[in-house]
């Protein structure tokens, strides 16, 4: 190899942890933007108008998708005390476990669309069904109605939303693009507060139909304006490009890859379940109203804002894989802790330190990838594996965790709802995560023989 297309190969390379770092598969092969092949990317230009663009872009999607997501807590509550209240718990969580699932393993299943320079196909149709979803969502009133327009069409919708908005910022940033995917991961949090206040105040005073429409309307400019600042100056984009391979047959041999992705999994199974009942625990155990049960959930969210950026500062200094075990011990702590929980106060304080803490357990796993990853040309293919696998925990931990609700009746005659059962359910799943990522951890600094902070 000559040492023009060395430099190539690994500015191609450089390109990686941080794709890797929003918790996406990588969607460029390196050894393809060689200057042998007919759709060489150009190089990031790491800013300029069109860069930025793409940041702004990134963030509004991830209003749409995750906002959505995250805030599913206060659906969970209507649902059980309005909409759905003929449903069980653990059926409601299933509409918010099946959106989370196709996010994730449609964002991983369409990496190679994105290869082959179907991005502008996938923005088009994925932000159609994310706002169909929600007009359909407006007219719903049975549980299966609900289930398709949010959990299928939504949930497919930002599975095809998630790579491209990635994707694009990645490919215009290298030495900015920490920065850069910052910014965009902070639509997370933005969306999840703007959906739920607004959820609260429109149904409140419109009813739930309109609220939901309102919320579609809304979503739709978001998506328009999303349209330009994807698109602009990105015609090279679209010319087809080898796709990579979705599998790799042997990782399963891979002592490393097997130890990350039961540590994934395990925390999965725990990860959603507090986001998804916080709501519903202030209502039925502490008395609080219905508005400030969910500004209870927007606090954790806001929470979790800040915790992915002291991780993200953490990882830098001490290691990704550290700051994982540490979020995960601690998220598990506090779930266990949430047993004990009988105060308006007490609940705020978990609440916030629920969302700072666990913000790192979907953050920090794809940073700590390129670690344990022995070829760096399979980095996007093996984590599109794993996260796939972990996917699964995603969506059944909160239907699993519903259905261990338990409601009795207390002296005065009236029902109690009694969470033991989720509130362990999510702790001993984030303790056997943090099990799991403390052995990986043993073997990774045992393999590369490289000192302790990874």
């Amino acid at each position: 190899m000559s040492s023009t297309k060395a430099l190539e190969s690994e500015k191609a390379f450089e390109d990686v942890p941080a794709v890797l770092e929003a918790g996406v598969s990588v969607i460029r092969d390196p050894e393809n933007n060689s200057a042998s092949t007919p759709a060489q990317l150009p190089t990031a230009p790491d800013g300029g108008l069109h860069a930025w663009l793409k940041v702004l872009g990134g963030f509004l999607v991830y209003i749409n998708i995750w906002g959505f997501t995250l805030s599913f807590g206060a659906f969970q509550a209507y649902y059980q005390h309005e909409l759905l209240a003929s449903s069980s718990a653990s059926a409601i969580s299933w509409i918010g476990t099946v959106q989370a699932w196709l996010l994730i393993l449609v964002g991983v299943l369409s990496g190679p669309l994105f290869d082959l320079g179907y991005f502008r196909y996938m923005l088009y149709i994925g932000n159609f069904l994310v706002v169909f979803g929600i007009m359909m969502l407006s007219l719903a009133k049975e549980y299966w109605q609900v289930f398709l327009a949010q959990g299928l069409c939504m949930g497919l919708g930002a599975g095809f939303l998630y790579v491209p908005s990635l994707a694009l910022v990645g490919i215009w940033f290298s030495r900015k693009r920490a920065l850069a995917m910052g910014i965009v991961m902070s639509g997370i949090a933005v969306g999840g507060v703007i959906y739920i206040i607004a959820f609260d105040r429109l149904t409140i005073s419109s009813g739930f139909p309109w609220a939901i429409r309102v919320m579609g309307f809304v979503a739709l400019g978001i998506a328009l304006l999303s349209f330009p600042t994807l698109l602009s100056g990105s015609s090279q984009l679209a010319r087809p490009r080898k796709a990579r391979k979705l599998f790799d047959t042997s990782a399963f041999k891979d002592r490393l890859f097997i130890l990350f992705t039961c540590s994934t999994f395990t925390t999965f199974l725990g990860y959603m379940v507090p986001y998804f009942y916080i709501p519903t625990y202030a209502q039925d155990r502490l008395g609080v109203s219905e508005s400030f049960s969910l500004y209870i959930l927007v606090i954790s969210i806001a929470g979790s804002f800040f915790g992915r950026l002291a991780t993200g500062y953490v990882a830098h200094h001490v290691g990704s894989m550290l700051t994982w075990i540490v979020c995960a011990l601690v998220s598990g702590m506090l779930s266990l802790c949430w047993i004990s929980i009988e105060s308006q106060k007490a609940f705020i304080a978990f609440s916030v330190l629920w969302g700072f803490f666990s913000a790192g357990l979907v953050t920090l796993p794809g940073s700590c990838f390129p670690n344990i990853c022995p070829d760096l040309s399979l980095l996007g293919t093996r984590l599109g594996m794993s996260w796939g696998i972990s996917s699964i925990a995603s969506l059944i931990g909160a239907p699993i965790a519903g259905a261990l609700l338990r409601t009795s009746t207390s002296s005065n005659g009236t029902p109690v709802i009694n969470f033991l059962g989720v509130q362990v359910w999510s702790g001993v799943f984030l303790l056997l995560g943090s099990a799991w990522l403390a052995v990986l951890w043993i073997a990774t600094v045992r393999r590369q023989g490289k000192g302790i902070f990874i």
